[in-house]
């Protein structure tokens, strides 16, 4: 890799380092052989705290492309507040997708009620700021409850696209649970039909029903007496899937009053979106992101 041209600059209180890219690069090879004199853990931190930006947007991806022409810029201090929202948090931002970090709370998209706050609206306030007619469309959905990662497209296109081709897409989605009681196997798989009721509610057959196969795989990852962090991986996507199919093995998830659950310890419902892997819609590339356990999930398990 042919060195960049680099250069400071003063913004308020944060001190700022611009590489101009001259070839096309991965941004974290790119980081690694611009900054010498930093250590790969402290080139990570940069990214994680959203203090690298290209295009202007901040990037935490490792494997994210850079072009010949663009500049990367360096926040050492603390960076700007941009495009920052309390409700969610945005992972990743192109001219096709975005994905976010929605908090427990939040609704994915609007219901019939009323005109309530969703990840929808900020989002489309957020493309707005760019230009008046940008547009954002929903591919996919987590529950109001369920806090973690989602995706929507910038285009209809995009949309059509993930959507008709969603099971060849989406490479891996998992799910960090905390259920009431102890889990005694290590790891299981789950497999039912989900069929549902008038009132809304999806119940479990463990033959045929009628309804759409449903298959969740699990392990544990810590327990106590009265409750297990498990982590589950959709086989298939159905409708409050993992919440039927703990109810299904009698752990049921902590706060979800809906399927069989208790008082939640932790004010919310034991269920957060972690990961999430696709195919880039549009140039193929495989996009992995993961985010961190929730602290409250983790306080229940402190000896």
């Amino acid at each position: 890799m042919r060195s960049s041209n680099k250069k400071s600059a003063s913004s308020g209180k944060s001190k700022v380092a611009i590489l101009k890219v001259t070839e096309p690069a991965e941004l974290m090879k790119f980081l690694i052989a611009q900054l010498p004199g930093k250590s790969r853990n402290t080139i990570k931190s940069l990214l994680l705290h959203k203090q690298v930006l290209v295009r202007e947007k901040a990037v935490s991806q490792y494997n994210y492309p850079l072009e010949a022409g663009q500049e990367v810029v360096i926040y050492w201090g603390k960076k700007p507040e941009l495009d920052r929202y309390r409700e969610l948090r945005i992972v990743f931002e192109d001219e096709h997708i975005i994905v976010i970090e929605k908090q427990s709370g939040l609704l994915s998209i609007a219901t019939n009620k009323g005109a309530e706050q969703t990840a929808y609206s900020i989002l489309s306030d957020h493309v707005k700021k760019e230009n008046p007619k940008n547009r954002i469309f929903v591919v996919h959905r987590i529950d109001r409850e369920t806090s973690g990662l989602m995706m929507f497209a910038k285009n209809q296109e995009i949309q059509q696209v993930l959507q008709e081709n969603w099971t060849e897409a989406i490479l891996e989605r998992k799910y960090i649970v905390v259920v009431e009681g102890n889990v005694q196997r290590d790891s299981g798989t789950i497999k039912s039909w989900l069929k549902e009721s008038i009132a809304l509610i999806m119940y479990s057959s463990p033959i045929p029903n009628g309804g759409q196969e449903a298959i969740t795989h699990y392990r544990v990852l810590r327990r106590n007496d009265q409750y297990s962090l498990l982590e589950a991986e959709l086989e298939t996507g159905r409708k409050n899937q993992i919440r039927v199919h703990m109810q299904h093995i009698g752990h049921c998830i902590i706060g979800d009053k809906k399927y069989g659950g208790g008082p939640s310890p932790i004010n919310r419902i034991g269920l957060h979106a972690y990961v999430l892997s696709f195919k880039h819609p549009i140039t193929g590339e495989e996009k992995v992101f993961e985010t961190a356990i929730p602290k409250k999930f983790l306080s229940l398990f402190q000896e």
